[in-house]
C-alpha cells in the first residue's frame, strides 16, 4: 500500500507509474475520494467541539438556574448533526481506502518501462546449454511409469499430477539440498502454516486484488500461493528492533493456486500446476539494507541452479510485467532443452515498504527514534517442481533414463540414474 500522504504531494508520480504498469490511472479520483473524506473529518470534528462547548455552556447554565431550552434546541441538533454525518465519512473512508489497496506498487527508476513481458531485460545468461545427439525430450515424455497424470486427473481433476519411486525421491532431495543451501547461506529454516486468514493476504497484497487466484476454504481462510504469504506476515501489526534487522526465513511448502486466466497455457505436464512446491526465501529489512539485499537473495537463489549445473538466465522485469507489490523483480529463468526456450523459475522482488505499509510492521529507528516501516523482500529460492522439470530435461540419456545431478546423489542414497521406465 502507497503512503496517501506521498500520492498528494506528487501525484505526478502516480500517474507516470501507473500508466508504465500498464494500468487504468485512478490518481485525481482517489485524490477526489481523499478530499471529501477530510471535509467529513473537518466537518465532524467541528460538531464535535462546538458540541462539547455548548455541553459546558448547558452545564454553567442549568447551575446558575438559567433558561436552558435554547442550549438544549441547539444541542439536540448538533447531536443529531454528527449522528448523520459520521456513517457518510465511514463510506468516505471505505470508498477512498477500497481504491488505494487496489493500486499497485511504484517500479523502480531502473526497471524496464513497457505493458508487458517484450519490454523485460536479460541482465545476464550463465551455464552452458548442451548439445544432445539426439531431439531432447519435454519432462512429461520422459516419466514414464514415476510420473502419472491420469490418474491425478481421475481424483483431482486437471493440473495435478503423481510421482512414485524415484521421481518423488528426487524431488525430495531437491527441497532438501536448497534448504540446506539457504542455511548455510544464513537463513532460518521455518515451518510454515499453510492456511492463512484474510487479513494475512491482504498484508502482502494477495487480497482483495487477487482472491480469483486462490483457494478459499469453507471457514474463510486461503490455502497459501507461495510461503511468502506465510514468512512476511510473521511480525504483523509488530514494532521490530533495528539491531534484529535484516530477518531472513526461509521455508519448504507446497503451493496452491487455481491458475485463474490460465487456461491454454501449459496443459501438458508440471509447468503450472494447482499444487506445487516451493522453497521460498524472505528478508525483512530497514529501508537503507533493501536494494543489497535484493541483490543478495537473487544471488542465493542463482546458487541453486548453479551447483545443479543448469543454464538460466537473469531477467530484470518491466513495469507492466512486475507483480503487484514489487517494486522490483529479477526472474530467473532456467533452460529446458525439451522445450527448447527458457522458462521462469524463480522471482526475487523487493517489495520496500509496500507489504509493511498494509501489515502494519514496523522498526525503532535508531536515527530518528520514531517507528518506520520495515521493508520487505521475497524469492523463490526456487520452485521445486520446475526445477525437478529442469532435471529431467537437462540430465536426460538417449536410453530415457535421467542422471542425477552430483549435488543431489548424497540425498538420493547415492543413486546415480534413475530409470522411469516405459
Amino acid at each position: 500500500m502507497l503512503d496517501i500522504n506521498l500520492i498528494k504531494s506528487n501525484p505526478d508520480m502516480l500517474h507516470i507509474a501507473l500508466k508504465n504498469r500498464n494500468t487504468e490511472d485512478i490518481t485525481d479520483k482517489l485524490l477526489t475520494l481523499h478530499n471529501e473524506y477530510l471535509a467529513f473529518v473537518n466537518e465532524l470534528q467541528n460538531l464535535r467541539e462546538q458540541r462539547n462547548r455548548l455541553t459546558e455552556l448547558f452545564a454553567a447554565a442549568k447551575k446558575s438556574k438559567d433558561d436552558t431550552s435554547n442550549l438544549s434546541e441547539r444541542l439536540a441538533d448538533i447531536k443529531q448533526a454528527i449522528l448523520d454525518i459520521t456513517p457518510k465519512m465511514d463510506e468516505s473512508k471505505i470508498a477512498y481506502e477500497k481504491l488505494l489497496v487496489s493500486i499497485p506498487n511504484i517500479p523502480s527508476d531502473d526497471c524496464p518501462i513497457g505493458g508487458n513481458e517484450s519490454a523485460n531485460k536479460v541482465l545476464k545468461k550463465v551455464g552452458k546449454i548442451k548439445n544432445f545427439d539426439f531431439k531432447p525430450k519435454e519432462h512429461y515424455e520422459l516419466g514414464g511409469k514415476l510420473m502419472d497424470f491420469e490418474h491425478a486427473v481421475k481424483i483431482a481433476g486437471s493440473r495435478f499430477v503423481f510421482l512414485f519411486g524415484d521421481l518423488a525421491r528426487l524431488e525430495r532431495a531437491l527441497a532438501q539440498f536448497m534448504l540446506d543451501c539457504h542455511r548455510k547461506n544464513g537463513y532460518t529454516e521455518v515451518y510454515a502454516p499453510l492456511l492463512l486468514s484474510e487479513q494475512a493476504m491482504f498484508g502482502t497484497g494477495q487480497l482483495p486484488k487477487f482472491e480469483a487466484d486462490l483457494f478459499k476454504t469453507t471457514v474463510n481462510s486461503y490455502l497459501i500461493p507461495t510461503a511468502e504469504a506465510s514468512l512476511t506476515n510473521i511480525y504483523n501489526n509488530e514494532i521490530l528492533k533495528e539491531e534484529d534487522l535484516p530477518l531472513r526465513f526461509t521455508a519448504y511448502t507446497p503451493c496452491f493456486r487455481s491458475e485463474a486466466g490460465a487456461s491454454g497455457r501449459d496443459t501438458s505436464g508440471m509447468i503450472r500446476q494447482h499444487q506445487f512446491g516451493k522453497v521460498e526465501l524472505v528478508s525483512i529489512t530497514i529501508p537503507e539494507q533493501s536494494k543489497n539485499e535484493h541483490e543478495r537473495m537473487t544471488l542465493c537463489a542463482e546458487e541453486i541452479l548453479e551447483k545443479l549445473d543448469l543454464p538460466y538466465q537473469r531477467v530484470l522485469l518491466s513495469t507492466g510485467d512486475m507483480g503487484f507489490s514489487s517494486e522490483k523483480t529479477y526472474d530467473l529463468e532456467v533452460w529446458l532443452p525439451g522445450q527448447n526456450k527458457y522458462r521462469e523459475i524463480s522471482s526475487c522482488s523487493n517489495c520496500n515498504s509496500f507489504q509493511a505499509r498494509r501489515m502494519n510492521t514496523r522498526f525503532k529507528s535508531k536515527t530518528t527514534g520514531k517507528n518506520e516501516f520495515v521493508n520487505t523482500l521475497n524469492g523463490s529460492g526456487v520452485a521445486v517442481g520446475r526445477c525437478l522439470v529442469a532435471v529431467i530435461e537437462n540430465y536426460q540419456q538417449n536410453d530415457g533414463t535421467i542422471l542425477v545431478p552430483d549435488v543431489l546423489q548424497s540425498y538420493m542414497g547415492g543413486i546415480q540414474k534413475i530409470e522411469p521406465g516405459v
